[in-house]
Formats: structure tokens, sequence, C-alpha cells
């Protein structure tokens, strides 16, 4: 599997870095700048917008992630998904800011023509 095979985009399921460990859904978009890193955007819900930047080795993908919440302030995090295939995304993840005694997880599954978003 190589970077370019992970263009494209995914549905996600996750659960947050808390103690309830609440879920969550929406969409992922990957591409591949010139440099072969990748540029990851996704969107939690309708709206919650989060961006962020990374590379890929050995069926591996880190992503150092950045957003704003609702009162401006920016959160900073890193997510490491294992592709288990170019298909299927399994990750955790943990923001600065977040309970470190938790993890978040998500798992992401490519989009096609007859995939939906998860809810």
């Amino acid at each position: 599997m190589t970077v370019d095979d992970l263009v494209g985009n995914f549905a996600i399921s996750g659960n947050n870095q808390d103690e309830d460990g609440s879920s969550y859904s929406g969409t992922l978009t990957l591409t591949v700048d010139v440099n072969k890193r990748i540029i990851a955007t996704w969107t939690i819900g309708d709206s919650q917008v989060q961006k962020g930047t990374g590379f890929f080795k050995n069926n591996i993908l880190v992503i150092n992630f950045h957003y704003k919440c609702d009162t401006e302030l920016t959160y900073k995090g890193v997510v490491v998904y294992k592709c288990l295939t170019k298909d299927i995304l399994d990750g955790f993840w943990s923001e600065k800011h977040g309970n470190p005694k938790y993890l978040g997880e998500e798992r992401c599954f490519r989009i096609t023509n007859t995939s939906k978003k998860i809810n």
C-alpha cells in the first residue's frame, strides 16, 4: 500500500477522549501534497471542521491535527491509524488538553458510490 492509495473520502465513527467515551460521526477527506505528505480534513457532525497534516509508512498513518472550538480556542492533537486496507483505517488519538487517562478511538471506512455517512 502507498500513500496515494489512501486519497479519498471516508465515513468516520469514533469515541471521544473522555470517561464516557461519548460517540461522534462524520467524514474524513485525505489528499496528498507534492511532498507525499497527507493533508486531512475532518468534518465532525455537520459543522465542526478539523485539519491536519501527516505522513505514512509501513501501513501506519500519523496526523497532527488542530481545530477551533466554539470559544475560538485552538485545540491540537495527534491521531495514529493502522491502515488495515486502503478502505479501512483503525485509529486512536489524543489531544493536548484531553483527559490523559483516556484515548479517543476512530474507525474510517472509504465512501464509495454506494456508501453513506455513518450516523
